[in-house]
């Protein structure tokens, strides 16, 4: 096994994978870490309609297992494992994976470990994933047209989601847990003017309930007050949009991070606060967060890793 590379990635989202395409066909021969979650956040979901090339759509397994074959067919060397610890003080750059189980060293880096989705943390969240339950609307919102669907989440991205789910869906409801938004006042203004959408102010969800998937959500309006009462909606979609967490934990002392935690890049580049360090994918867009911009990205950093390599005469 190598312990020395010119290009090591971190991550196996859909900008992991294409950065190591295009790495590989530089003749790069990166190593890739699939870490956590091999795949990324698409393996959670169950039908991908929007990824171009795929006309009939395709399951998020099997898209990401795709990308995974194409880069591995020109040469990138996948592992499994996930990095703990990284020294970039020092050239090459030092990575430990598996808490010292693995090291390599590598000339350049691609991080593209994504961003996670925040859940409430309910059981119901997990026993109907891919089967009523989302935390992309952009993603899963077409499967819920002229359906009734809640998004839970009082912020700018909560009210967003709202809207456009407002223009798919028979019904959207906005659960609230506190008695205002936290949202920008002219996100408030487009959720309150919109006849679709209907504001549950100072309600929690409890649970969701269903034979076949996402029925309805147990709601218990003004918790834990004198006039505490429980509610039930009868919904077909459940949208969590109450924020995103990058992972980016690994690399806080040593790359320049937003006060979100996402990594800040040089655009229209992927180049980071340190040379020869790259960002690509949702670790490094709180913005868009899709599986085709995240490829992009993932492009962008493999051609900046060959345009680097080559001036250092790496």
């Amino acid at each position: 096994m190598r312990n020395k590379v010119r290009c090591l990635i971190i991550g196996s989202g859909p900008a992991g994978y294409t950065a190591a395409i295009y790495a590989s066909r530089a003749l790069l021969e990166p190593v890739l870490y699939e870490g956590i979650q091999p795949g990324g956040q698409l393996t959670t979901t169950t039908e991908v309609e929007n990824f171009p090339g795929y006309p009939e759509g395709i399951t998020g397994m099997e898209l990401m297992e795709d990308l995974k074959k194409q880069a591995q067919k020109y040469g990138t060397e996948v592992r499994s494992g996930i990095i703990t610890s990284v020294d970039f003080s020092v050239r090459p750059f030092k990575i430990t994976i598996n808490g010292g189980e693995q090291e390599i060293e590598a000339d350049s880096v691609i991080v593209s470990t994504g961003a996670s989705a925040k859940y409430l943390g309910l059981p119901d969240e997990t026993k109907y994933a891919g089967m009523g339950v989302s935390a992309c609307a952009t993603c899963d919102g077409f499967f819920y047209r002229r359906k009734k669907v809640a998004v839970v989440g009082g912020g700018d991205t909560a009210c967003e989601e709202a809207i456009y789910l407002a223009g798919l869906a028979e019904k959207v409801y906005l659960i609230v847990r506190k008695p205002f938004f936290r949202a920008s006042q002219i996100m408030q203004d487009r959720v309150m003017n919109n006849p679709k959408i209907e504001v549950l102010f100072e309600h929690n969800t409890l649970g969701l309930f269903g034979e076949n998937g996402v029925e309805g959500a147990h709601l218990v309006k003004r918790m834990g007050e004198a006039d505490e009462e429980k509610v039930d909606i009868a919904i077909d979609g459940f949208f969590l949009a109450i924020g995103h967490k990058p992972n980016t934990d690994v690399f806080k002392d040593y790359l320049e991070l937003d006060e979100t935690g996402y990594i800040k890049i040089a655009e229209p580049t992927s180049k980071t606060n340190i040379e020869g360090i790259f960002a690509a994918g949702d670790v490094a867009d709180p913005h868009y967060r899709q599986a085709v911009s995240a490829a992009g990205m993932g492009c962008r950093a493999a051609i900046d890793v060959e345009r680097y390599l080559s001036e250092k005469g790496l």
